[in-house]
């Protein structure tokens, strides 16, 4: 048992040190990222597909989806106007530095302003393995519960944004909101969050307007 602590250092050091490598391609292309991630069905991919149209026009953005198995969730990125790349984990519960790596390969950086990574539900793998985005971005939902900063701090304590999705279910759920961001503040004070609705569009203002600024900032900064 005392093994296996050094092995898991070894392969978070090694993942890490190609996170870095991928943080310095997106770089040299001026290109912003953000690792998304979340549950099974809090809206990572419908957050995407009310993102790409409404950004398109401004911003050239690409899409890395993640997943154990089909390529579902790259189509429905691909159909609402990004270029996509799937990336089928074979069973690993999260992507890695060497996933994203064999994504970005594929992808034609200089005609990408904005790449969004979507990664595999879970809110307990992603959290430990860098990939190289800028930021990470945790998706919540209404449905999921009120409870859950309190049952996976890890998740929310490494984010830099939360968007808290389907708030139009507010009335009919038992979601205390206090409660919920009493528990997120507690783990990570001051966290930038969205609370939005894709289904109605409410809230959706705010979290393209953030995306915009962070993408031409991150640009500025690389020219």
């Amino acid at each position: 048992m005392n093994q296996r602590i050094p092995v898991v250092e070894k392969i978070l050091n090694a993942n890490d040190r190609l996170a870095a490598e991928n943080r310095r391609l997106l770089d040299e292309h001026g290109v912003f990222a953000i690792n998304l991630m979340a549950s099974p069905g809090a809206g990572k991919t419908s957050l995407i597909e009310q993102t790409v149209p409404r950004l398109a026009a401004e911003l050239r953005l690409a899409v890395v989806d993640g997943d154990i198995a089909t390529s579902l969730d790259a189509d429905r990125a691909a159909a609402a106007g990004a270029i996509a790349v799937q990336i089928n984990t074979g069973g690993d519960c999260h992507l890695d530095a060497v996933m994203l790596q064999q994504a970005l390969a594929q992808l034609d950086l200089r005609a990408v302003d904005l790449l969004i990574v979507e990664n595999v539900g879970n809110l307990v793998c992603p959290a430990s393995f860098a990939l190289g985005t800028h930021l990470s971005v945790l998706v919540a939902s209404v449905p999921e519960g009120d409870d859950k900063p309190y049952k996976y701090p890890g998740m929310y304590r490494g984010v830099e944004a939360l968007v808290i999705n389907k708030i139009d279910l507010l009335p009919y759920v038992p979601f205390r909101m206090d409660y919920f961001r009493q528990g997120v503040e507690l783990l990570n004070p001051g966290l930038r969050t969205f609370p939005l609705s894709c289904r109605t569009g409410e809230g959706l203002e705010a979290w393209l307007d953030w995306l915009r600024g962070e993408t031409r900032r991150r640009q500025g900064e690389h020219r």
